[in-house]
């Protein structure tokens, strides 16, 4: 969603001192300022009402009233690109206790305290509900202009319209693995302008699911992925890297020509076999695609003996700990170009292939087999092969000089950038969509996945 937003304007207004918002997120941009929701009449109005993240990483709500604005931001920080968040925000100004007015919620939890706190006027009317402008997604600052983009995911976003919930209304703590879910079909009563918004049509993601009609028009481009709170996949961490350029949720980037950079994504694994693909959009300078130890520096290149390093190369080298050179391996790689990564950790071997032909002569079934003579590395030798107890990273290394290196990732969400895989082949476990045929017995990076080998 980074320049997109989420836009209605009610025919009617609705209770404006008491509602909800529950939003299920996944942040991307860490940068700067990202906007949950904004609402206004006009630049400076009172009753202008928002809530975002800061630059900083806290989540700021905001309301405008004639005496000034009144906001609380917390303590905790939401820096964790990894995970969906929970965010729930009760509006009751007309509670007679001030710190009761709004309430906030993270991931079922009550937050009590905070590093601001000034209570809104009891009986406050706030712009939400009104009938005005409603924006998910993008702040209007006091010049009335659209900026700080959400950049990220959003699920299951809610506005109640007459009732303050708490947590518990829209999310539910697992029985099994005792983690915080959604709940899909809350048992709440949404009021005049209240909405549901699933996400669940690529054709009208504004579509209200609650009962209302109360649709939203989208302005810019959205992309419908199956990364879920249910479900959470790989993406690129720029929590490694922050001088590499991140876009569309942090499964595209970007490296310069003046200096050396790293991408490693945001989950680690030890065991199992595991796929995914890149695709090259610019292939610009020298550039490495494979993984790297988590155990080694992961501000650095180079990977040290006991914390490898394995990569294929553009110019079809094979290189570990990022020495310079490597040996040769299979074709070279350039614009356009789908390469693909076995990952055998069960076997402790790792096989590339470009558009869909597996390098080195070797089979899908030797892959599927676990048999590693054509493998780019294998074994656990030290020198070039895994050493034991290793949790490994998928990793890019952009070399220094020459043009940009541009490239973006499909860990399962089946898409490259916002543009679909055409032939959408699934892993055996039938999690994931990619573009070439998954090896039997290889799954995609995503919880579901991981959760699955780990407990097997």
């Amino acid at each position: 969603m980074a320049t997109t937003v989420l836009t209605r304007t009610p025919s009617s207004a609705g209770n404006r001192r008491t509602f909800t918002w529950s939003f299920w997120v996944k942040r991307s941009n860490l940068e700067s300022s990202r906007t949950l929701f904004s609402v206004d009449t006009a630049s400076g109005t009172t009753g202008f009402s928002a809530s975002y993240f800061l630059s900083t990483g806290e989540l700021f709500i905001g309301v405008r009233e004639s005496s000034g604005e009144k906001r609380l931001k917390t303590n905790q920080v939401f820096r964790d690109v990894s995970a969906w968040y929970h965010i729930v925000i009760a509006f009751d100004t007309t509670q007679s206790t001030g710190t009761d007015r709004i309430k906030l919620y993270v991931n079922g939890s009550q937050v009590t305290s905070f590093a601001e706190q000034n209570d809104i006027t009891q009986n406050f009317d706030t712009s939400v509900n009104n009938t005005v402008r409603q924006d998910i997604g993008v702040y209007k600052n006091s010049s009335g202009s659209l900026n700080s983009y959400f950049d990220g995911s959003m699920a299951h976003v809610h506005l109640i319209d007459g009732t303050a919930y708490d947590a518990s209304a829209f999310g539910e703590t697992d029985s099994t693995t005792g983690i915080w879910k959604p709940k899909t079909a809350p048992s709440v009563t949404y009021g005049t302008n209240g909405f549901f918004l699933k996400f669940e049509n690529s054709g009208a993601f504004g579509t209200d699911s609650s009962g209302n009609s109360n649709t939203f028009t989208v302005n810019g481009t959205m992309t419908q992925t199956i990364d879920t709170p249910s479900n959470v996949f790989a993406t690129w961490n720029p929590l490694i890297d922050s001088g590499t350029g991140y876009s569309q949720g942090n499964l595209s980037l970007s490296f310069g020509n003046a200096s050396q950079d790293n991408a490693g994504g945001t989950f680690g694994v030890s065991k199992g076999k595991w796929y995914w693909e890149h695709k090259i959009v610019s292939s610009g300078n020298t550039h490495y695609l494979g993984i790297k130890s988590a155990d080694s520096d992961l501000n650095s290149t180079s990977g040290a003996t006991g914390t490898p390093s394995m990569y294929y190369t553009n110019d079809g080298n094979k290189v570990y700990n990022a020495s310079s050179g490597g040996s040769s391996y299979g074709s070279g790689f350039t614009d356009n170009d789908i390469i693909g990564i076995a990952l055998d950790l069960d076997n402790n071997a790792i096989w590339f292939s470009k558009n869909g032909s597996w390098q080195n002569s070797a089979t899908q079934s030797e892959i599927e087999a676990g048999t590693t003579t054509n493998a780019a590395f294998s074994g656990t030798g030290s020198s070039d092969g895994f050493p034991s107890e290793q949790v490994y990273l998928p990793w890019i290394v952009g070399q220094t000089g020459g043009a940009a290196f541009t490239m973006t990732t499909n860990f399962g969400n089946g898409y490259f950038g916002t543009t679909a895989v055409s032939s959408a082949q699934n892993p055996d476990d039938g999690i994931g969509i990619f573009e070439y045929d998954v090896p039997n017995g290889y799954r995609a990076l995503c919880t579901k996945s991981i959760n699955a080998e780990e407990y097997s």
